[in-house]
């Protein structure tokens, strides 16, 4: 797995294999604890990831559900309902970072 994560991610996970072995497990129990698809988790992540401000998070997140089969509209959507609880601004940002991650 660490070998497909990009850049201070992937670093972690290499220097701190333990701590990056729990964070993962924790992320599991997380996914398990409710009835949300696996298409709903990754759209949910990606709305606290662009609420959160975190180019990072939201480019892993868009590339994530675009290699899940997610529909672009659906992930593009993602940024467009940011605009109310966030802002226009925090949204074009969102979906500029959505953009970057486009094959």
């Amino acid at each position: 797995m660490t070998k497909t994560m990009p850049g201070a991610a992937g670093d972690l996970a290499e220097q701190h294999p333990d701590l990056w072995t729990a964070y993962a497990a924790l992320g599991e129990a997380c996914a398990k604890a409710g009835s949300l698809t696996d298409r709903e988790r990754r759209l949910v992540k990606l709305a606290l990831a662009i609420a959160a401000n975190s180019e990072g998070a939201v480019h892993s997140h868009s590339r994530r559900a675009r290699s899940e089969g997610i529909p672009e509209d659906a992930i593009q959507q993602v940024a467009l309902l940011a605009i109310g609880p966030l802002g226009l601004p925090r949204a074009v940002a969102a979906k500029t970072w959505i953009e970057d991650e486009k094959p």
